[in-house]
């Protein structure tokens, strides 16, 4: 009989049940990380909105918010959610708590996206004390669990950087990625952006030669929760990713990129890097290549 996997990092993942009995816990910080991407159609480009009114209206108790563009990106970029320096993010998560010795939780609304981007830039400057709530605010929600309105906000704290190499990469490393066929370039959108169907970014399509790994179909619909360790392995070995691959995540701008990127570290990859900037930048560009069905 197979044994079943398990994930790398049990303490990545929170369960709704762990962070309802530790609420009151002095040492742990929890963040909304959630950003609306607002579109009229599936051709229109999205509108950045902040979730800050949703928080303000109803919040995980002693939660803070995270305001992912206007706070934790790189605002000089033309390109939405750019990663910025090291010690500037890190100045960034200190000034909302986020310390050397302490401990996060980070949740999303409507996808866990939100949380996993956080987590992923947490891990790229060298900070390993974070956790995803699996199930997200609509679990949290669905069990009746404690919430509260207004405004909440930890005490800065001093955290420093100190920046793993190869966590996010550039349209270079795509390029080089697309001549090399060990190195396998998945794509984190939808089935119909895949196969170009959406104007969204620009040219519709995708990087050549990439496969299609929704990060929607990483979360069970009826849990809410992250697919288990052997179907998400599943999932991916269905396109040729285990965890030996080298693998380049994309997808619109570097989020939805980021709950394949956990996954796969989670499932024991060692080599997966987010195309930071994504399809804002492929797509905009018509020296890049691309394809679709």
């Amino acid at each position: 009989m197979t044994k079943a996997r398990s994930f790398r990092n049990p303490d990545a993942l929170c369960s709704t049940a762990t962070l309802a009995a530790r609420l009151d816990d002095p040492g742990l910080r929890i963040f909304d990380c959630t950003t609306w991407l607002i579109a009229d159609s599936d051709d229109d480009p999205y509108r950045v909105v902040s979730a800050l009114p949703e928080y303000r209206q109803g919040h995980i108790p002693g939660s803070a918010y995270l305001d992912l563009q206007a706070e934790l990106s790189d605002t000089s970029s033309r390109f939405r959610f750019t990663m910025p320096g090291p010690e500037a993010l890190a100045a960034a998560f200190g000034r909302h708590g986020i310390g050397e010795d302490g401990e996060v939780v980070l949740y999303s609304r409507g996808s866990l996206q939100w949380s996993a981007r956080i987590w992923w830039m947490l891990r790229a400057i060298g900070f390993d004390r974070a956790a995803i709530l699996d199930g997200g605010w609509e679990k949290w929600e669905r069990e009746g669990r404690p919430v509260r309105d207004g405004d909440e906000r930890y005490p800065a704290a001093s955290l420093a950087a100190r920046p793993r190499q190869g966590l996010f990469v550039d349209s270079a490393a795509v390029l080089a990625a697309i001549r090399d066929s060990g190195t396998r370039i998945v794509d984190a959108l939808s089935p119909q952006s895949h196969a170009g169907q959406s104007r969204r970014y620009g040219r519709p399509g995708r990087i050549t030669s990439s496969v299609n790994v929704p990060a929607a179909s990483l979360r069970d619909p009826d849990t809410l929760e992250l697919l288990s360790p052997d179907a998400a392995a599943a999932a991916f070995a269905a396109v040729g990713v285990d965890a030996d691959t080298p693998v380049i995540v994309y997808c619109g701008g570097g989020i939805a990129a980021s709950m394949d990127a956990f996954m796969l570290h989670q499932l024991g990859n060692d080599r997966v890097a987010v195309y930071d900037n994504s399809l804002n930048e492929w797509a905009s560009d018509p020296a890049f290549p691309m394809e679709r069905d």
